[in-house]
């Protein structure tokens, strides 16, 4: 993993997440810096929120997470934890990392994401919401609600949340702004 000098030390969480193979069947699970450490097949959840007017909610991250620092979100998510339901983790993120709470996941399929040494099985999920945010400190250094052709034109984007929100457009699911 290339690590950035002028950047601050990443914050890796200790917690152990659950490995698949290159079918998408559990098959242990490790430490988050060694599936980092050995690009282990992995799940990450992906929640695409979106308001009335049709918007994306954009995330910047935060300069101490250990993928792209300070680069921008598309999708509310993370790694799901060893033994974790897909739909609970996707919960969980969206909660820990936006503040939504008792939203109504709708699931919108899957993707493979299989670049930059990352070996995902990707679970989208749409939400729609409209109230207040509470930004995680720790995660998400702003957040900011832009059409999705914007949200996908921004060159900072991290390359698995531009590919969940492709996933949608491309399904139809984004609605008439996108």
């Amino acid at each position: 993993m290339f690590e950035d000098p002028h950047l601050p030390t990443p914050h890796v969480a200790r917690e152990r997440i659950q490995l698949v193979d290159a079918r998408n069947r559990p098959c242990g699970s490790a430490w988050r810096s060694e599936m980092r450490r050995f690009r282990f097949w992995h799940r990450a959840t992906y929640v695409v929120v979106v308001n009335a007017r049709g918007e994306l909610c954009v995330q910047r991250r935060t300069l101490t997470k250990e993928v792209f620092p300070g680069g921008l979100d598309l999708a509310a998510g993370g790694v799901v934890g060893a033994g974790e339901a897909v739909h609970l983790a996707a919960r969980r993120e969206l909660e820990e990392e936006l503040g939504i709470r008792g939203a109504t996941l709708v699931p919108a399929g899957g993707f493979v994401h299989a670049r930059g040494g990352n070996h995902i099985f990707g679970s989208l999920y749409r939400v729609e919401h409209d109230g207040p945010l509470t930004l995680q400190a720790e995660e998400v250094a702003e957040a900011f609600w832009l059409p999705p052709a914007e949200a996908l034109a921004l060159a900072e984007v991290t390359p698995d949340t531009r590919q969940a929100v492709e996933v949608l457009r491309d399904a139809g699911l984004l609605g008439a702004a996108s």
